[in-house]
């Protein structure tokens, strides 16, 4: 089996090690015999995202964020298309922020966003940046553990990933962590997230495979290593609170 990954910007949104999440698909793949090719975009202008199976966003600064919004500009109808018919994609913090309607910066600049996604990010002078590990307990994927550091505080009314038990997630508010639509995931952690949930990495793989395939076997694999550090630091962060 092939898949296709695209990885939109690396030379630019590669902040806190995100090109981890790159290295964990294409090992998990490779441990299952399947063949995935990632080919680095750094220019929209000549692509067609019907062409890949799966797609990943780093984060990036503020100026970096602005610059891929124009790249993906180009393709933003085309963009929303993937989004919708399912293609399997994550997105962290600077990439995941870009899909809504605006980011607003702590001096009130308001940074368009693609609008693709109904939502919103606005950071605030008078408060902090939040920083720090992160539990999350969701349904869907059990424990979820990672790192964060943003400023931007995002708001919607999608699902998420799930409940933060430790740290902040979205915003310092609903205690809700990230964005799940379809088979898009928007998260702002860092780390990066997919080595240490492997249960995130194999859904985006899943998905590619079933959309691409249709019927496929997807074979089990040793996650002892990989479980044993999502353990390891969830008791630690539930031991803190």
């Amino acid at each position: 089996m092939n898949l296709k990954l695209y990885h939109f910007m690396p030379d630019k949104l590669n902040l806190y090690g995100d090109i981890g999440n790159v290295i964990a698909l294409k090992k998990r793949c490779e441990w299952r015999g399947i063949n995935l090719e990632i080919e680095n975009i750094t220019d929209t202008s000549n692509i067609k995202l019907s062409n890949c199976d799966m797609f990943f966003i780093g984060g990036g600064s503020d100026r970096e964020q602005s610059i891929a919004t124009e790249q993906f500009a180009k393709i933003k109808n085309e963009f929303k298309a993937a989004i919708e018919g399912g293609t399997p994609a994550l997105t962290i913090c600077g990439g995941y922020q870009f899909l809504g309607e605006y980011y607003k910066t702590v001096e009130g600049e308001k940074l368009p966003g693609l609008n693709i996604l109904d939502f919103y990010t606005e950071s605030y002078k008078d408060k902090p940046r939040l920083i720090g590990n992160i539990l999350v307990e969701s349904e869907q994927f059990g424990d979820i553990v990672g790192f964060e550091n943003h400023g931007g505080r995002t708001f919607h009314n999608y699902g998420t990933l799930g409940d933060v038990v430790v740290g902040y997630g979205n915003n310092d508010s609903d205690k809700k962590e990230g964005l799940l639509y379809n088979n898009l995931i928007g998260t702002y952690l860092h780390g990066a997230i997919l080595p240490k949930n492997p249960n995130v990495t194999d859904y985006l793989i899943k998905a590619a495979l079933e959309n691409k395939y249709g019927n496929y076997e997807f074979p089990d694999i040793n996650n002892d290593i990989e479980l044993d550090a999502n353990r390891y630091m969830a008791d630690i962060l539930r031991n803190k609170k």
